[in-house]
């Protein structure tokens, strides 16, 4: 048994050192801690429910989404259990007319860019279980029945004491802490605890149920999505689930001024408002998995972080909105996608302030952006104007797959000019190269796997006229002259002292291909010179140990377009040229630019690349 001890008048059972404390076991929390145990940050979890989710709760995830799971290897269960919405379907009815299709369209039009074009529906606990199995196997598992109660900072340098109350014997437990970072939901209290910080927004009259089951029915859109629309009884939305399952989610729109009554809003109140909507096709359930009410609430928290930077918020404690377009749980991930690789490098002692500062930036900016969207969403839905609907889908259909997220200048994000689609503050486009090492065709964005590096493309289509520009510029990298030299050096003593636990997956993903030349940053080369008319051996020293990370690109018939990832990325690369392309650990654009490929020019790219990282890294 652990020793009890007496702190400030309280009983505390247990005092545990940690860098991040993570409040809540959501898929917001499991992303967080899935990645800062893969980087070796010592993570407890925290979380006041005794199990994962079994039933209701989110279940879609967007194709940014499943490109992150897939970079992080884990998204083949999802993939093979899941299913994928393709199409969206439109029914409407009035007093005059029975109800009919007036419109069906594929969910993501061709005009979006996407490697998966579609979404996949999945339960929440299952996504959950993806990243339970991952710690698990790193020697980490979540702690339950363990509210959080409360946190005290001591000041800088200083750790955080994390209070939680075990609800099995009643004692609370001291965990002390650099970083606390609440992912404990709408009612969150990590945000109740941190000063001057509140949710603010309001939430609609509109009362909704939500059913998951196994329905029988002869409407014949089942297995698409499907909005349907009475101007007498209201709308559902027809969601198919795995297990062949269904979610609709029903409006309870009130008979008279008077409001719904959550009380009188049983199962049966809206299974029967479901089969008025639904009329003249016959609707029943075999089974009911999950049934809930809910109102929708539109807020946004003032602030995402405390004053000092040591706790934040992510995911619905940051942030809640409408179900209905599957943006919840998608956005909590990314927030925590986001979060995850600053902590690690703020745990190591790398990051200046401007890096912390960037997460409250970028996720706010993207939360108001969600609930501007969801604001016209919710209203078009409750007026049943499908035409509305569905030109707000198409106006915004990129920000709701995940790959039109995108951020704003700052020292992360050089926002600048580009004529490729590499553009900072964005993610690269889906693109096709092939591997040089052993020639096999890869999804360029996606061949890198997530470790919490940065990537540092040389992209260039001759690779003897860019010799010695490549030469000169990794020498002055791999240097410490340079700032990637020194914070790489900084890093793998880091490492050293504090390493990931070995598992097994790592025998098939091989991460030290990645992190032969830097623990900081990947080194990459894109080219279209034949691979008969190089050897890796011609190439730098930093290049020739990063072997597995260069690209020929020769396979635009591969490509979602037809184009060639040169030109997708960078634009017309004239034969002389080269870029410098940084990418982020989240799969983010940082910085591109390109240059003559001579030695002279070099010194300036070399001074580029010491000006980006120095602007956020301890060198």
């Amino acid at each position: 048994m652990s020793p009890t001890h007496v702190i400030e008048g309280l009983e505390v059972d247990g005092i545990s050192g940690q860098d991040v404390v993570v409040v809540g076991a959501g898929p917001a929390g499991l992303m967080l801690a899935a990645n800062l145990v893969r980087f070796g940050v010592k993570t407890t979890i925290l979380d006041d429910r005794a199990d994962k989710t079994s039933t209701g709760r989110a279940d879609g995830l967007q194709p940014k989404s499943i490109e992150t799971l897939k970079q992080m290897r884990l998204a083949d269960p999802l993939l093979q259990r899941g299913v994928r919405i393709h199409d969206i379907c439109f029914w409407s009815s009035d007093k005059d007319t029975p109800l009919k299709r007036t419109e069906r369209t594929e969910h993501f039009p061709s005009m979006v860019d996407l490697l998966d074009p579609y979404i996949l529906l999945v339960h929440q606990g299952m996504v959950e279980d993806i990243f339970l199995q991952d710690l698990k196997t790193r020697g980490v598992e979540v702690t339950r029945s363990s509210p959080f109660v409360k946190y005290r900072n001591h000041g800088s340098g200083i750790a955080l004491d994390v209070f939680s109350r075990s609800a099995t014997i009643g004692k609370e437990r001291l965990w002390q802490s650099k970083y606390l970072v609440g992912c404990d939901g709408a009612h969150s209290q990590v945000r109740k605890a941190i000063p001057d910080i509140r949710a603010e927004g309001s939430s609609s009259e509109a009362i909704w149920g939500v059913l998951d089951g196994i329905i029988e029915t002869d409407f014949p859109d089942l297995w698409s999505k499907v909005v349907v629309y009475s101007e007498e009884a209201g709308n559902v939305l027809c969601i198919p689930r795995e297990r062949n399952l269904t979610r609709l989610y029903i409006e309870l729109r009130p008979e008279s001024d008077a409001p719904i009554d959550k009380e009188k809003a049983t199962q049966e109140f809206v299974i029967d408002r479901a089969r008025q909507i639904l009329a003249p096709y016959s609707l029943s359930w075999e089974s009911v998995e999950w049934f809930g009410i809910y109102q929708i609430g539109q807020r946004v928290a003032n602030k995402f972080t405390d004053d000092a930077r040591r706790v934040f918020i992510a995911g619905d404690a940051s942030h809640t909105h409408s179900p209905k377009a599957a943006q919840g749980m998608n956005t909590s991930m990314h927030d925590s996608l986001n979060l995850a690789w600053k902590l690690n490098l703020a745990v190591r002692g790398l990051a200046k302030p401007s890096l912390l500062e960037t997460y409250e930036l970028e996720r706010r900016k993207i939360a108001q952006d969600l609930i501007n969207f969801d604001y016209e969403h919710a209203n078009a839905f409750h007026d049943g104007d499908a035409k509305a609907l569905a030109r707000n889908f198409l106006t915004n259909v990129r920000f709701i797959s995940g790959v039109g997220v995108e951020y704003g200048a700052n020292p992360l994000n050089r926002v600048t000019d580009t004529p490729g689609g590499a553009k900072p503050g964005s993610l690269l486009p889906p693109a096709k190269l092939t591997r040089y090492i052993d020639a096999n065709p890869v999804d360029a964005q996606l061949d890198i796997p997530m470790l919490g590096q940065f990537r540092t493309y040389f992209v260039c289509k001759d690779v003897h006229r860019s010799k010695d520009f490549m030469k000169s510029v990794c020498a002055h990298v791999s240097s410490s002259d340079s700032v990637l030299g020194r914070a790489s050096e900084a890093l793998e003593a880091s490492y050293q002292d504090q390493a990931p636990a070995p598992t097994e997956s790592d025998s098939y993903i091989q991460p030290q291909r990645y992190v032969a030349s830097s623990r900081l940053s990947t080194f990459c080369l894109i080219t279209t010179t034949s691979k008969p008319d190089f050897e890796i051996a011609d190439l730098p020293e930093v290049l020739q140990a990063s072997k597995w990370t260069v690209y020929l690109d020769n396979v635009p018939q591969q490509d979602t377009r037809g184009q060639h990832c040169i030109d997708k990325w960078t634009g017309a690369l004239e034969d002389e040229q080269i870029a410098l392309l940084v990418v982020r650990p989240d799969g983010y654009v940082g910085a591109m630019k390109s240059w003559p490929s001579s030695t002279e020019s070099s010194a300036q790219a070399s001074a580029w690349l010491d000006d980006y990282y120095g602007s956020f890294l301890v060198c």
